[in-house]
């Protein structure tokens, strides 16, 4: 297959950008398959089209034409032999970025990215326009039109925006794709309507996307008929992706309503629906990849020797590094987290939910809500689980930042709101009998001993994590965690 940039690379590059001063650069290749050699020897009978004198000769095909068994892999592999030439390296913990070492006119030194998303290019550097147009553009035709800032990605908007700190920085905004799901919507449902089924319609005005005390797994209305479970499916599909596009305040909601594919019930598709009228009514949002620093100095916790044990550390426990990481250029990233969980949230099973938002620096880079696989008795098991899959999470961020050459300044900093869980992540004699609990604790004290995190109280008021566990009526608390994650959502209510 084609290769493909994972999203949270891609977020972290623009971050990287906007706190080094990069500048950003899309393109697109024109036919690349096309230009790409083919590895099968497919041949065709030729017909008049390629001349009379052809007709009835056998003719080779030496392209990697579209629809052919390996047309992607071929045209993956001739990019990358070209990327190669460039002197580009792939990393990797995404064998799709591709990075360069180079240097500012001043003389500090940073590392340059190519995102490669099938055939979509997008430069990280002091000079995209240049290396997109004389080295990548030298091998490959590229499309003029599409050469300059990138302005869309993956159906986002994408646009340069300056702080109230006079920070500029990139911002992902989701209005045009939400604003055509819903005008899809309606226009299905409209349909529907004037065929005499009446049944299905957007609310005019929906403050929260689902109702704060609706459970679907206690759901007992009629099941779907095939067409109409085979278009909530559909539906849960766009949701998804408008969560990827930056929309966390309706990650929960998604969810839950995921876990209903296997049998959609009629009220399932009501609170779907109830999803979109709350998306109409709240089109209007930007996920902003603030490059700045969540402390009060910055320069001081960059420099700060983070090696030394005066915090307690054993000097001889330490986080492993990988052994063939590149050298780190450029300015750093400090990592944060808050985690929740939800205990025994799903009435039937009983199993809890966990929820966690990771940034670097200040900007938004991941976000999950999940049905936990195992039941835990007591709300210190679930919240250790989720607690155990963040930090998991973490040390692949932490792997992946260092593979593309970014400073790792510092341990990570998640913040939970279990008091006892933060407790036992720093006691050494804690005793925990369930297995599934002792194998957590061990896992994240273990990663607190060699100071790759450190785990510290949050207020469950100010825990934006809530969001992701819990269906949060519409109030100052729900609008409070929304404001801080995205932009402009409550500015026309």
């Amino acid at each position: 297959y084609a290769g493909v940039v994972s999203r949270e690379s891609v977020r972290i590059a623009f971050t990287y950008a906007a706190l080094n001063n990069l500048d950003v650069f899309a393109a697109d290749i024109r036919n690349a398959y096309l230009q790409a050699p083919s590895s099968r020897k497919d041949y065709i009978i030729c017909g008049p089209e390629f001349g009379l004198e052809n007709v009835g000769n056998v003719a080779l095909i030496h392209r990697a034409l579209y629809g052919g068994k390996t047309a992607g892999r071929d045209f993956r592999n001739h990019l990358r032999a070209c990327m190669h030439h460039l002197d580009f390296l792939s990393c990797p913990a995404d064998p799709n970025v591709w990075m360069r070492p180079a240097m500012k006119d001043d003389g500090s030194e940073y590392w340059e990215y190519v995102l490669l998303y099938t055939d979509d290019a997008l430069r990280v550097s002091m000079n995209p326009e240049r290396v997109l147009r004389k080295e990548l553009g030298k091998y490959f035709e590229l499309k003029e039109e599409s050469i300059g800032p990138p302005k869309i990605y993956l159906g986002s908007n994408v646009r340069k925006v300056e702080l109230d700190t006079d920070v500029q920085c990139w911002a992902f905004g989701s209005s045009q794709y939400v604003q055509a799901a819903v005008k899809n919507v309606e226009r299905y449902l409209n349909d529907r309507c004037k065929a005499g089924d009446e049944r299905f319609k957007l609310k005019p005005k929906a403050m929260t996307p689902m109702q704060t005390s609706y459970r679907p797994e206690l759901d007992v209305s009629p099941e779907l008929e095939p067409s109409d479970a085979s278009y909530y499916q559909s539906l849960i599909g766009v949701l998804r992706w408008i969560v990827e596009l930056g929309r966390v305040d309706i990650c929960l909601e998604c969810s839950l309503m995921s876990s209903q594919l296997a049998m959609p019930r009629v009220g399932h598709l009501h609170q779907v629906l109830s999803i979109f009228s709350y998306l109409k009514s709240h089109h209007n949002a930007e996920l902003v990849l603030d490059p700045t620093f969540p402390v009060i100095d910055a320069a001081e916790f960059e420099r700060k020797d983070w090696s030394t044990s005066e915090f307690g550390h054993i000097d001889n426990l330490k986080e492993e590094l990988p052994p063939n990481q590149p050298e780190p250029k450029g300015i750093g990233f400090v990592t944060t987290a808050k985690v929740d969980a939800d205990h025994a949230s799903d009435t039937t099973t009983r199993r809890s939910r966990t929820g966690f938002f990771v940034w670097v620096n200040g900007a938004l880079v991941y976000w999950m809500a999940k049905k936990q696989t195992a039941v835990e008795s007591s709300s210190f098991g679930s919240e250790f689980c989720a607690m155990k899959l963040c930090c998991e999470y973490l040390r692949g961020l932490r792997y992946k930042l260092r593979m593309m050459g970014i400073p790792v300044l510092g341990p990570s900093f998640i913040y939970g709101d279990n008091k006892l869980v933060l407790a036992n992540t720093s006691i050494p004699d804690s005793q925990l009998k369930k297995k599934s609990q002792s194998i957590a604790y061990h896992f994240i004290r273990e990663g607190a001993a060699k100071d790759k995190w450190r785990t510290s109280y949050v207020n469950t008021h100010e825990n934006d994590a809530d969001l992701l566990t819990k269906q949060l009526p519409y109030g100052q608390k729900r609008r409070k965690f929304v404001n801080r994650l995205i932009h402009h959502v409550y500015e026309h209510n």
